[in-house]
């Protein structure tokens, strides 16, 4: 067993698995090739003595689309740890020079694109040796990608109670009832109900979305239902289309200040509005630590009240 491994060892090279791990993550070759500054060819070669190392094929095309064969699905479980395992050394190396220094790798939900850079700004202020790296995805991508140990912290919302996770609450998030200018419901006598917004058509997120997941929560807490309902990919689309009068929705204060200021959105005042949730801090349970993850956790929590002032402040500008 040991020399079969060693003789896997022998034919493969780190350069290989780095070409691997970014055409995996990126799903092209030509995208891969400019991030590593690599020419398109350059790389295929690579992906080519990769595969003829390992005996087994790890892309193939089916017309223009590029798909991973189950083997490189595998493959990329063990790249991603040998390249967060080589991140932590480098990590443990400046931490052992009394530095914080090296990469942070956070993800953020799409919907805490709105708070994350106040975020990073303070932070980067105080550890300017940290290389950060953020990718923003939707709930269903961030779950996935806690449940891989892809990255070192995640940014959300709603926070899955059915599986081994920690999270850190540490800014209030509440969402809103909105509506353009002019929009009959503003002229309403009476005081508008949750049944009465929702006989117009609903502006969604798709099925599994956090904000999307809190209406659905609080309205079958109130016993009614969605009626019309229009599905967006983002929040901004969300936004805008309410402003041109497609629909009314829910969505985040912090995400639509601007339009609020101008008038070009409209809050409507319901009952049991605003949904407050907060943002949380989540990693896995269980997980080591890196110097860079411990310094942005002590960050976040030695500013809880600092960031909910900072808010209140950008609220009332």
């Amino acid at each position: 067993m040991a020399s079969s491994v060693q003789n896997l060892a022998n034919r493969l090279t780190f350069r290989q698995l780095q070409v691997f791990n970014s055409v995996y993550e990126l799903n092209s070759y030509s995208r891969a090739g400019d991030m590593l500054g690599l020419s398109q060819p350059a790389v295929s070669n690579q992906i080519r003595q990769l595969e003829q190392a390992i005996e087994q094929p790890l892309f193939e095309y089916v017309g223009r689309q590029l798909y991973s064969t189950a083997i490189a699905k595998r493959l990329a479980e063990c790249t991603f740890a040998i390249f967060n395992e080589v991140q932590r050394f480098q990590n443990d190396l400046g931490a052992e020079s009394g530095l914080v220094s090296g990469e942070l790798k956070l993800v953020a939900v799409s919907t805490a694109q709105y708070i994350v850079p106040y975020l990073l700004k303070a932070y980067s202020s105080l550890h300017p040796n940290v290389t950060i790296f953020l990718d923003v995805v939707n709930r269903t991508q961030a779950i996935e990608r806690l449940e891989k140990n892809r990255d070192e912290l995640t940014i959300m919302g709603m926070v899955p109670n059915d599986k081994p996770m920690l999270s850190i609450p540490f800014l209030g998030n509440e969402m809103i009832p909105v509506v353009p200018k002019g929009h009959p419901l503003l002229n309403q006598q009476d005081p508008v109900t949750l049944s009465q917004f929702l006989e117009h058509t609903l502006l969604l997120r798709e099925p599994g979305s956090g904000s999307r997941l809190a209406l659905e929560l609080h309205c079958q807490k109130q016993r009614v239902r969605f009626q019309n309902e229009m599905i967006m990919g983002s929040n901004d689309a969300i936004k805008h289309s309410v402003i041109a009068g497609l629909g009314v929705a829910v969505l985040p204060r912090l995400g639509v200040l601007p339009e609020l200021t101008l008038g070009s959105l409209v809050e409507l005042p319901i009952k049991d509005f605003p949904l407050r949730r907060s943002w949380c801090l989540v990693n896995p349970q269980g997980q080591h630590p890196t110097p860079t993850m411990r310094s942005f956790i002590d960050y976040v929590q030695q500013n809880i009240g600092q960031f909910e002032s900072m808010f209140q402040r950008i609220q009332t500008q």
